[in-house]
Parts: C-alpha cells; structure tokens; sequence
C-alpha cells in the first residue's frame, strides 16, 4: 500500500473520530423539549432552547449522556366517571385536563421520566378534584356553573398538588357534564315542576302588589276627588255670599235699586220668549211697556 493510500485513509479515520467525538460531546436542544444530562445516572442539568445560543450545548463525551422531554403542552382524556352532588343527585362527569411538564428534575424523579406515568397520577389527582367540588354543590349550581365557574373550581381545587412531580396543570375543563339516562326524565320533570311553581309565586306575587298599588291609588283617588269637592263647595259658598253681599248692597242704594229690579225683569221676560210663538202681556204702567212704547 503506498503512502498516499495511507494518509487517505488516516485523515478519514481522523475525520470520522472527530465527527463521533463531536457528535458524543454536543447537546442540541429542540423548540418544545428539555434536554437532560445525566453523568453516571445522575441528572448533572436541564438545556432548554434559550439556556444555549441556537441551542446548541456541551457534555463530556462517553460519560454524560442526554435525552429529550417534552415541554409542549398535552392533553389528557378521563374517562367519563360518576360522581355525586351535595344534594344527592347522581351525575355523569367527561372532562379533560391540558398539562405540560414543568419541572424535568422532578418529573425524572419521581415519574421516572414516563408520560403514563404522569396521566396516572393527573387522572388520580383531578379525578378527587372532581369529587370534591361537585360534592360541595348542589345539582342547580352544577348545572348553572358549566359556563366556565366550575372549570375555575376545579382547576383552582387542584392547586399545586402536582406541582412535587413538575407538572403544571394549565386548564381543567368539562365535556359533558349530565344525569345518567334513567334519571334525566324524572328530573327533568321535577325542574319544570319547580320552575312553574316559581313562576307562580311570582305571579301571585306581582298580583298582590298590583293589587295593593290600585288599592292605594284608588284610596289617594278618593281623597283628592273629596279635597277638590270641599274646594269647589266652598269657593261656590264664597261665590254665593259674594253675590248676595253684592245684591243687597245694590238694593240698598235707590239709585242702584231700580236699574237692578229693571234689569231682573227683562232677564224674566228673556226667558218667557225663549221659542218664537210666545205671547207675552204687559201692562202699559209697566216699566217693559213704557221701554217698548216709548210712554213716559
């Protein structure tokens, strides 16, 4: 073999070690993992993209070792389960648990590193969650807070209780939340007897007041209408008096009295001819006679 042949095949044995070398002693940590090193079993750090520039880190070859988990966040699926009310009603719970790891350290050590593992333990925890809000409320308030007051119940039961094994539970929320087939008929019928009995007292309510506001108006109606009365006699009986005070004083006076006396007959006359046949016979000494005849 000529010594050509010999450095070739040294400088490609040099590149290949170089490469195994360097591909034994870097750490490339991906968007949505963790990279742990661990030397001789022990977790020695956790690489993150933002913990090494482009994520690009460095181990000792042959003696530490890496491993990727995730740190996306995951979905977790219970299954449907029975669970039961403050007020002893049985109902039927779907729900679903969104998580990520939070804590690689932790999750390697107390988990081992396995996502079933995890499910187990969030399937366990939120599941006696679960019991225990519901148990703490009755069917009605089950039912009325499935706009989003009962996932906040359950997420903030929950806690930290999960925090020891470096998961974080982001969002807890239910699928279906109902009664079980055989009772949905019974209750439901019970609901709607209950609501109409609702609307009822309402009504009967809304009634009775009604009732007491035309009674109280009619009651005020009755005193105005006496008030305006007792004023209307009185001005009338003041008008009266007025008028007589007036008449007397005019009677009194001679040169008043015969004009006023004057003035009363042609309003007796004025209304003796009120149709258009009517007759009427005057004296001729009358004071009318001598107005018409012109006799002084």
């Amino acid at each position: 073999m000529s010594k050509s042949v010999k450095k070739i095949i040294l400088a490609i044995v040099i590149v290949a070690a170089a490469l195994i070398l360097f591909n034994a002693s870097t750490v490339i940590t991906r968007p949505g993992e963790y990279r742990v090193v661990r030397q001789f079993g022990r977790i020695v750090r956790v690489d993150t993209v933002d913990s090494h520039p482009y994520g690009l880190g460095f181990k000792i070859p042959f003696i530490q070792t890496d491993t990727p988990i995730s740190s996306k966040l995951m979905l977790y699926d219970l299954a449907p389960s029975d669970v039961m009310t403050s007020d002893k009603k049985s109902m039927i719970s779907d729900c679903f648990v969104l998580w990520r790891i939070e804590d690689p350290t932790k999750f390697i050590q107390n988990l081992s590193g396995s996502t079933q593992n995890a499910e187990s333990r969030i399937n366990s925890n939120v599941y006696n969650s679960l019991k225990n809000v519901i148990s703490s409320l009755t069917q009605e308030e089950v039912i009325s807070g499935r706009d989003g007051e009962l996932a906040q119940m359950l997420t903030e039961n929950l806690g930290t209780s999960l925090a020891s094994y470096g998961i974080k539970v982001e969002k807890i929320e239910t699928k279906m939340l109902d009664l079980p087939e055989e009772n949905k008929e019974a209750v439901y019928t019970r609901m709607i007897s209950e609501r109409n009995n609702i609307a009822a007292s309402y009504k009967a309510q809304g009634e009775q007041q009604a009732q007491e506001i035309k009674n109280d108006t009619d009651e005020q109606t009755t005193v105005i209408l006496a008030q305006a009365q007792k004023t209307a006699d009185t001005t009338i009986a003041e008008g009266e008096a007025e008028y007589m005070r007036i008449l007397s004083q005019a009677y009194n006076d001679p040169s008043k009295a015969d004009f006023y006396s004057f003035v009363r007959q042609l309003d007796a006359v004025k209304a003796t001819l009120k149709n258009e046949d009517n007759t009427i016979v005057l004296d001729k000494d009358s004071p009318i006679a001598e107005l018409f005849y012109g006799i002084e």
